[in-house]
């Protein structure tokens, strides 16, 4: 199918600037809570320098996505353009198999970003239990995860339904809320000589750490974890079709966001370390942050801090809601998806994506393990940002894209770049995330993940019977248009 939209899919519209994507993307930093016990449970307190090479590491993706987001502003980010890259152009069979593998792509990715708001849901019911006595007398951590999914769904999907531009003043009050006290929480331990730097130097490694396979494995399922909260600030692309001017939004709030990130990743994990030690956080791997705050503010500061982190839970939720809704948007686009998920409101809103992806979180809630959906998540977005690269390569290589116009063009040679940190991820991060997670939690994850990424060739073969059946019906319409101009001119000689 050679047209560039489907009939019944509407048009994302360019309302915001790039301090408005950013706002959005802010919530990414917040993507650490969860692993912030996690990294250190396998590496100690090398965990910090696991978190500056992941920046890293996206700083070079992230390049690359910026080219491909300003060379295809209408995509929607990473599900966007790869899809584009990877369609042939006026295919006439039955099947496009480059269409499949992009459509598959967009898949991952919007199965790794979902996520994120079931797992963060799940953490704002943990953090109430533990702040609300009289609630926890009434409910258990379960019970108010589902409350907290039920409730912070609700409301983001009311404040979203009137566009993106409230989803981004949504984004400054709650970027004000927690990431400023979080910058607080993460220099005062400094400031106040409250972090022991020997925490850090003299446990940078387990103990029985060594070079062997099954190390090497572990380490490239870390970074693939890892990634899957770094890898974050490249949601800033995926806003291309509602920037005003995509050229020069898309690398000012993905850079923006990148150095912001770097800083808050390195040193919210060194605090924590530096304050607690690693015994100290693997003591507290769900919330390490409460007793850091403790023992800096006391009593009064690890209420705050609480109060703190459910905002910023908020915010990383909004920042998932968002990206994962238009992921499922620009799939039905591209005749990836059943076109009934590209409809939108008067506002420009995927509402019917957006209230899907709810309902799929609401189900993985009911799981209660956030190291179970944190894991198959991983699993997606490793195989999405590895495709992603691929894309790139294909693009800068491929003599179809030759021509298109550039905005923002990465450095000489980066497609190699590119397809290195391509291999990275595909194969050697998705062989270590699924024997990382045989050791940690067994293979349900794993089966999770496959089983999630799967479904989607059923849902895929539809949508292309779908597609065809449309254009059918386009066909048979534009005939019996034929036949009555035809017609029309008949009688009109008659009349002669």
């Amino acid at each position: 199918m050679s047209q560039d939209t489907l009939d019944g899919v509407d048009h994302l519209k360019r309302s915001i600037d790039w301090k408005q994507g950013l706002a959005i993307a802010l919530g990414v930093p917040l993507l650490i809570l969860p692993s912030l016990g996690y990294l250190p449970s396998y590496v100690a307190a090398a965990a910090i320098m696991v978190w500056g090479l992941s920046i890293l590491q996206t700083f070079f993706q992230n390049t690359a996505y910026a080219e491909l987001a300003t060379t295809f502003p209408e995509a929607s980010g990473l599900p966007g353009f790869v899809q584009h890259v990877f369609r042939t152009k006026n295919y006439k069979g039955k099947y496009d198999k480059g269409k499949l593998l992009g459509g598959f792509s967009a898949w991952s990715y919007w199965f790794a970003w979902n996520p994120v708001l079931s797992i963060f849901a799940i953490l704002v019911g943990n953090y109430l239990h533990g702040l609300f006595p009289a609630l926890a007398a009434h409910f258990t951590e379960y019970q108010l995860g589902l409350l907290s999914g039920l409730v912070i769904f609700t409301g983001l999907s009311v404040v979203n339904w009137f566009g993106l531009r409230d989803g981004a003043i949504l984004g400054y009050i709650l970027a004000a809320v927690s990431l400023i006290p979080l910058a607080v929480l993460t220099i005062a331990p400094f400031a106040t000589g409250h972090v022991d730097m020997a925490n850090i130097t003299g446990n940078w490694v387990p103990a029985d750490w060594a070079w062997d396979a099954h190390h090497i494995l572990i380490i490239f399922g870390i970074f693939s974890i890892a990634l899957w909260s770094t890898g974050g600030w490249e949601t800033a692309a995926i806003y291309a079709p509602e920037y005003k001017k995509p050229g020069r939004d898309v690398p000012k709030a993905l850079y923006t966001c990148g150095v912001i990130c770097f800083f808050s990743f390195v040193l919210v994990e060194a605090a924590v370390i530096g304050v607690l030690g690693v015994d100290g956080v693997l003591a507290e791997p769900i919330s390490p942050l409460i007793p850091v705050a403790h023992a800096v503010f006391g009593q009064a500061g690890t209420t705050v801090t609480i109060v703190m982190l459910i905002a910023a839970m908020i915010l990383i939720i909004q920042t998932a809601y968002l990206g994962s809704a238009r992921a499922l948007h620009s799939m039905a686009e591209e005749g990836n998806f059943p076109k009934v998920f590209g409809k939108t409101n008067r506002q420009g809103t995927p509402f019917v994506a957006m209230f899907v992806t709810a309902a799929f979180n609401m189900a993985l809630i009911f799981t209660g393990s956030i190291p179970a959906i944190l894991a198959a998540a991983a699993i997606g977005y490793t195989c999405a940002n590895g495709i992603s690269l691929f894309a790139y390569v294909k693009a800068k290589t491929n003599p179809a894209f030759a021509k298109l116009e550039r905005p923002f063009k990465a450095p000489n040679g980066w497609k190699w770049v590119a397809l290195a940190f391509g291999l990275f991820n595909v194969p050697l991060c998705l062989v270590g995330v699924v024997y990382l997670n045989s050791l940690e939690i067994g293979w349900t994850s794993t089966w999770l993940g496959f089983v999630v990424l799967a479904i989607f060739i059923p849902i895929w073969l539809y949508t292309q019977r779908e597609v065809r059946s449309d254009a059918e019906k386009e066909l048979r319409s534009g005939a019996a248009g034929s036949d009555d101009v035809v017609a029309t001119q008949q009688v009109d000689r008659s009349t002669i």
